[in-house]
C-alpha cells in the first residue's frame, strides 16, 4: 500500500517538474525570439524609432496649431493625477511600477501585431518571421555568385548555394535535345526547357508542393508521357510571354525562386563533335551515345549571342563557379557562347571548376582532372579560371563494381600535370554515396560549405 503511494506520488513529482520545465524552456524560447528583434540589420528597430519620433513631432504640430491650450490642461490633468498618486504610494514605487506597466502594454502590442503579420505571411506557422527576416537579411548579404553549367550536376550545385547566398545566377546550356525537352524543341520550336526547370525547381524557396508540380513526369496519356509539368509549362509560358527569358522570369516569380536562372543564349543551338575515328556527331544526345573519343566539339550556330542579362552577371559578379556535369554536353556548351568566355576572362575574381567524381562513358571515358581541364581550355580558347576542385575520397568498393560494369571510373587526380596547366587544387570530400542505388554525387551542402570557405579565404 505504501509502496503504491510512494510510486503515485512520484509519478505526480516527475509530471509536476516536467511541466514546469516545459513551461520554462517556452518562456526562454519567447524572450529569445524577442531579443532577435534586437539584431542590427534588420531595418525593424529604427522604424518603430522613427515612427515613436513621428508621434512626437505630430503631438507638436498639433500643440503649435493650437496654441499649447489643450496640451497645457492635459499637462496639468496628468500632472495633478500624478500627484494623488505619489501621495498614496511612494514615487519611489509608483514610478517603477507605471514603467514596467507601459513596458509591458508596449511588449504586448508589438507581439499581438507580429503574431498577426506572422499567421498571414506564414500561415503554416512552421518558423518564426523573426527568423525568416534574419535570413532574409543573411542571404542578400551573401556574395554574387554565377554558376555555369546544366544538367542534374548544375542544379546539385545551386540546391547547395541557395543556402549562403540569395544572389545567385544560374547560368545553363540550352543545346538540349533529348528527352521530354527535345521532344517539345523538334515538335514545338521552343529552347530546351529541361536544364532550366530543374535549376528553378534547385532555387525554389521551399515550395515543396509547387517544386514537385514542376518536376512531376506524366505516365500515361496520348502525347503526354515522359513529358514533366514544368516543361510543358515553361513551353505554354514562352509561347505566351514571347521568349524563354520571359519564361523563366515569370516561373521564377511562382516558384519563389531566390536568385535567377539565365539561359545562355536565345538562340537554337545544335551542338557537334568530332571524334577520334573521323566522325562528327550532331546532335547533344547523340554526342554521348556515339561512345567515341571527341577531340573537338563546336556548335551551329558558330559563335551564338549571350543573352544581356547573363553578361552582367558575369560582370556584377564576386565569384564565377563551372560545373559539376557532364563535361562536353552539359559545362562546355555555355562556354561555347564566345561572349561569355570573354567575359569571364574580363573578371579578375575568384573562378574555381568543380570537377565530376566519375567519368562519364561516351564523354569522358578515361579522363583524369587535367584532361577535363584540358578540354575546357581547347573548347573556348582561354583560361576561365584558377582554382579545381577535386573530390579526394574514393566511392565504396561496391560503388566502384558498379560503375565499372558501365565503364566508368573515378577521375584520377594527376598533380602534377594540373599544376602545369597553372591551377591550383582544392582537394575536399563532398561526396555522396546512395547506399541503395549506388549512385555517387556531389553532397549540395558540403559543397556549398567547401565553395564558401574556398571563397572567404580569398
Amino acid at each position: 500500500m505504501s509502496t503504491g503511494l510512494l510510486k503515485k506520488t512520484l509519478r505526480i513529482f516527475l509530471k509536476s517538474n516536467f511541466s514546469i520545465a516545459k513551461r520554462q524552456k517556452s518562456h526562454s524560447r519567447i524572450v529569445s525570439q524577442w531579443f532577435k528583434w534586437l539584431a542590427p540589420g534588420l531595418f525593424v528597430k529604427r522604424w518603430l524609432l522613427l515612427s515613436a519620433a513621428g508621434v512626437l513631432l505630430t503631438s507638436l504640430g498639433v500643440a503649435i496649431w493650437t496654441g499649447m491650450t489643450p496640451i497645457f490642461y492635459t499637462l496639468e490633468l496628468l500632472k495633478n493625477f500624478l500627484g494623488w498618486i505619489t501621495t498614496i504610494v511612494p514615487n519611489y514605487i509608483s514610478g517603477p511600477i507605471i514603467i514596467l506597466s507601459g513596458l509591458l502594454f508596449i511588449f504586448w502590442g508589438q507581439n499581438r501585431s507580429l503574431n498577426t503579420i506572422t499567421k498571414v505571411l506564414m500561415p503554416e506557422g512552421d518558423e518564426e518571421l523573426v527568423d525568416r527576416l534574419l535570413t532574409h537579411r543573411r542571404l542578400n548579404k551573401g556574395p554574387k555568385i554565377v554558376a555555369i553549367g546544366g544538367g542534374t550536376g548544375l542544379s546539385t550545385l545551386l540546391r547547395g548555394l541557395k543556402g549562403y547566398s540569395a544572389n545567385i545566377s544560374a547560368i545553363v546550356t540550352v543545346a538540349d535535345d533529348g528527352g521530354s525537352s527535345g521532344r517539345l524543341r523538334r515538335e514545338i520550336g521552343v529552347l530546351p526547357p529541361g536544364d532550366i526547370r530543374n535549376c528553378l525547381a534547385a532555387l525554389a524557396n521551399e515550395e515543396k508542393l509547387l517544386t514537385e508540380l514542376f518536376q512531376y513526369r506524366f505516365r500515361a496519356g496520348d502525347g503526354l508521357v515522359g513529358h514533366s509539368f514544368g516543361n510543358l509549362f515553361l513551353t505554354a509560358m514562352s509561347e505566351v510571354t514571347g521568349d524563354l527569358e520571359r519564361a523563366v522570369a515569370a516561373s521564377s516569380k511562382v516558384l519563389a525562386v531566390q536568385g535567377q536562372v539565365l539561359p545562355a543564349t536565345l538562340t537554337d543551338v545544335n551542338l557537334w563533335a568530332e571524334l577520334a575515328d573521323g566522325r562528327r556527331i550532331e546532335g547533344e544526345s547523340n554526342i554521348t551515345e556515339a561512345g567515341g573519343k571527341i577531340i573537338k566539339i563546336g556548335c551551329t550556330p558558330e559563335n551564338p549571342p549571350a543573352l544581356p542579362k547573363v553578361l552582367q552577371a558575369i560582370e556584377e559578379a564576386d565569384c564565377i563557379i563551372i560545373g559539376p556535369g557532364s563535361l562536353y554536353t552539359s559545362v562546355i556548351p555555355n562556354l561555347l557562347v564566345s561572349e561569355i568566355a570573354e567575359a569571364i576572362t574580363l573578371r579578375n575574381i575568384p573562378s574555381i571548376y568543380v570537377c565530376n567524381i566519375m567519368t562519364q562513358p561516351g564523354e569522358t571515358t578515361g579522363y583524369s582532372v587535367a584532361d577535363h581541364i584540358r578540354a575546357i581550355d581547347v573548347a573556348c580558347g582561354k583560361r576561365l579560371f584558377d582554382t579545381v576542385l577535386v573530390q579526394g575520397k574514393s566511392p565504396s568498393a561496391q560503388a566502384l563494381i558498379k560503375y565499372a560494369q558501365e565503364d566508368s571510373h573515378p577521375v584520377f587526380l594527376d598533380r602534377e600535370a594540373v599544376r602545369n596547366l597553372g591551377r591550383k587544387i582544392l582537394l575536399t570530400n563532398v561526396m555522396y554515396e546512395d547506399e541503395q542505388t549506388g549512385f555517387v554525387r556531389h553532397d549540395p551542402m558540403m559543397l556549398a560549405q567547401v565553395l564558401f570557405q574556398w571563397y572567404s579565404r580569398i
